[in-house]
């Protein structure tokens, strides 16, 4: 069928990134952010679009710096 396994890498990055989207979801529905929400819901579904392992972490970091940043106050 064509069809394997992720890699535990693989596995890890999408619980990683889709709970820190999850948290970025609520806390921009929270205070009315919907740039925040957006970046959230992006960052909860794009592993299921992207099958490499590198990928799914350098896009995942990419897309976390900007809530991170925004969450610090910088």
């Amino acid at each position: 069928m064509g069809f394997s396994l992720p890699s535990p890498g693989y596995l890890w990055g999408a619980i990683v990134f889709g709970l820190l989207g999850f948290s970025a979801y609520r806390r921009g529905r929270k205070t009315e952010q919907m740039d925040l929400a957006i970046v959230g819901v992006v960052l909860m579904l794009y592993p299921y679009v992207i099958y490499k392992t590198w990928l799914v972490w350098t896009i995942g970091v990419a897309l976390s710096a900007w809530p991170i940043s925004k969450w610090s106050g910088r």
